[in-house]
């Protein structure tokens, strides 16, 4: 099933809207966008049914748009295959809900703050549907990943991982 392969590759844009753009423990209002902007780096492992557990690595750069939209080309590897290209384009249309596109993703990626956390939902080629939950870390510089990928209801496959700022 390379299906489930690419639907937990997502988990590399987890820190996406979990940290902010201000240091670590200041209580200010924040563009979580912003984490985005430059380098990131994140490493997940990833769990398919019938399938060993394998290592995903995505070195992301990004830019913010002068209308706040997130432009966002990663870098995914994968030992075994050949580096690929993926491509975020995100955008917050509420307080607390962001939207947008991902180039594996059919159709909108839509994406909610629940209790300090987020809540990414999407469909993937294949009838998987995909949930992804991005859990800050107290220091707002990384954030843990957890992603389930369902077809027709049951799970398929997860992946846990942690994603973090560059430089």
């Amino acid at each position: 099933m390379p299906a489930i392969r690419y639907a937990a590759m997502p988990v590399l844009l987890a820190g996406l809207l979990s940290i902010p753009a201000s240091a670590a423990g200041e209580q200010q209002s924040h563009d979580p966008l912003r984490f985005f902007e430059g380098r990131t780096e994140s490493i997940s492992i990833v769990k398919a049914i019938m399938h060993k557990p394998y290592r995903t690595r995505a070195i992301g750069v990004g830019r913010l748009r002068p209308d706040g939209t997130l432009d966002l080309l990663q870098r995914v590897e994968r030992d075994g295959e050949e580096p690929r290209n993926r491509r975020w384009v995100i955008r917050e249309v509420g307080k607390g809900r962001f939207a947008g596109t991902m180039s594996e993703a059919v159709g909108p990626v839509n994406i909610e703050e629940v209790g300090g956390r987020y809540r990414f939902r999407f469909k993937m080629k294949g009838n998987l549907s995909v949930e992804q939950w991005l859990i800050p870390h107290p220091d707002w510089r990384s954030a843990d990943n957890k992603l389930t990928v369902r077809r027709f209801g049951i799970k398929v496959g997860s992946s846990d991982g942690i994603i973090r700022k560059l430089g």
